[in-house]
């Protein structure tokens, strides 16, 4: 008779043969999941070009704005919480993240509205991009190319950026992040040289490397993790603001690529809710119906600009874990600037999270829910 361990152990392994079979591994990624998450790099270059091609002057001829909002949803509204996150908290000027149809009351003349939709259909962040032109408050839209929000952006006589669309908005991150941050540091918000976009381009390039398709699992981080994720419920925290970014871009990632739950928290706050889980029904060794839920694995995202008691909270966090036999992975973020080191670790989020959607059996493209649910209430 084969007991549960046996069994987890047999389907680890048949996981692992298929992530090793490059074949097997282009045919169960029919959309191409895994080459759009290979073209980041391209997108940060392809969004620098594009960005300098169009006349920024309506947005730098205020100088700095009072406030910079930016309006989008779901995979493009991320772009918001990376410029927010790479400004740090120390910035003078406020970087607001707004996910819905409306923009915050205060916003005004002396604010900056970046309306971003990869598809430049969201109806959310159309009806924000409007509600901008109608408070008088600057605007740059930033999205495809001969979409609603383009015409919204040249009746107000406001610049465009073009983004050309990686495949799915998720995995066009780079493509609409980038500009943001460009944007920002034309208006004086922030200094980022080009050094750096190329910088972050060259990391980018390096962990797709590691992570390509035809590399075994013992040796690409991404498959690794993948697999040291499968059968677990993962607990994902970010050690600073950038690296809180960085957990919710990967508990996204696991319900979008590999349909699969995730649990976002930023440290110090995950220490006074989240922890206590460790003691819990998902803790291994609790009784837990093996055909209801999986134990907890944590997963930290460590920092170098985490502040010092976070640093010894992130070491104590893991001891507590061990000791209740609650699995913990620790990712590292590396680089200089906040943009490299986000792209030193979100790169290997998103071959870790197409991976174990591959493991799994699931193919990492298709969202037919979410189109279900626009359906229900269209």
């Amino acid at each position: 008779m084969t007991d549960e361990g046996d069994l987890a152990g047999l389907d680890a392994e048949l996981a692992a043969d298929r992530l090793d079979d490059a074949e097997l591994v282009e045919a169960a990624d029919p959309g191409g999941m895994l080459r759009q998450v290979a073209s980041s790099a391209a997108q940060v270059r392809a969004a620098v070009r594009a960005c300098s091609e169009v006349d920024l002057s309506p947005v730098t001829a205020h100088g700095r704005p009072r406030a910079i909002v930016v309006a989008g949803m779901g995979g493009s509204g991320i772009a918001g919480d990376v410029l927010d996150a790479v400004c740090g908290a120390g910035n003078p000027v406020q970087v607001v993240t707004s996910h819905g149809y409306q923009i915050p009351g205060w916003v005004g003349a002396a604010d900056l509205v970046i309306a971003v939709s990869c598809s430049g259909s969201t109806e959310e962040t159309l009806a924000a991009a409007a509600e901008a032109v109608r408070r008088g408050a600057q605007l740059v839209g930033v999205g495809g190319a001969g979409s609603p929000l383009q015409a919204i952006a040249t009746q107000a006589r406001a610049p465009f950026v073009p983004v050309a669309s990686a495949g799915m908005p998720r995995s066009t991150l780079w493509g609409l992040s980038t500009p943001l941050i460009f944007i920002a540091a034309q208006a004086g918000v922030i200094d980022v040289g080009e050094d750096v976009y190329e910088a972050t381009a060259a990391v980018l390039e390096e962990v797709s490397f590691q992570c390509r398709p035809t590399s075994e699992s013992f040796v690409s981080p991404g498959k690794s993790l993948a697999l040291d994720l499968m059968g677990t419920l993962p607990m994902i925290w970010g050690t600073s603001p950038l690296a809180g970014v960085a957990a919710k871009r990967f508990a996204a990632q696991l319900n979008e690529n590999a349909k699969y739950p995730g649990i976002a928290g930023e440290l110090p706050e995950a220490n006074h809710n989240q922890v206590v889980a460790f003691d819990g029904p998902f803790a291994p060794g609790r009784s837990l119906d093996a055909e209801s839920g999986f134990p907890l694995r944590l997963v930290l995202l460590a920092d170098s600009g985490e502040h010092p008691q976070v640093a010894r909270r992130r070491a104590a966090s893991a001891e507590l874990a061990s000791e209740r036999g609650v699995r913990v992975s620790e990712l590292t973020m590396a680089g200089k600037h906040p943009l490299e080191r986000f792209a030193s670790v979100v790169q290997l989020i998103d071959y870790a999270t197409v991976y174990l959607g591959i493991a799994s059996g699931v193919d990492p493209t298709p969202i037919q829910i979410i189109q279900e649910l626009k359906e229900r209430i269209s």
